[in-house]
């Protein structure tokens, strides 16, 4: 699947990927980023190309071209497409990786009971459906 486009993937029932999403999509000023649910077609095509068992993830997934980025890596990677002074937070990467998933897994052990879980994935607006695969 080539795309010209960086693509996160993300779990489409929980709130608190669904808020980091919008809160990219506001910040995304020059339509860098696709999204897709880990429950989609796409997002479990995409997951198995590399490798990634999206049953058993909590995590975002970034793919950029070849590449694939996963917890707080893919969240860092992010930041430097954002608008804003967002892109100053890609200096965390020099925080080792295992601090970093640490509190990443923590959080994202915790997502569904601190900010709750939807029974379906989000549907996006008509103005968005173009930023979906």
């Amino acid at each position: 699947m080539k795309n010209k486009h960086k693509i996160i993937v993300f779990d489409g029932v929980c709130n608190l990927c669904n808020a980091s999403v919008n809160f990219v999509i506001k910040r995304d000023k020059n339509d860098v980023f696709r999204f897709a649910t880990l429950q989609s077609d796409t997002g479990k095509e995409l997951a198995s190309k590399f490798s990634i068992n999206p049953d058993e993830t909590d995590s975002i997934i970034l793919i950029d071209k070849d590449k694939c980025y996963i917890k707080s890596t893919a969240a860092l990677h992010i930041t430097k497409s954002l608008s804003g002074g967002y892109p100053l937070l890609f200096g965390f990467m020099i925080i080792p990786n295992f601090i970093r998933n640490w509190v990443y897994d923590y959080v994202a052990k915790n997502r569904y009971r601190w900010y709750g879980k939807k029974e379906y994935c989000m549907v996006p607006t008509k103005e968005l459906e173009n930023k979906f695969l």
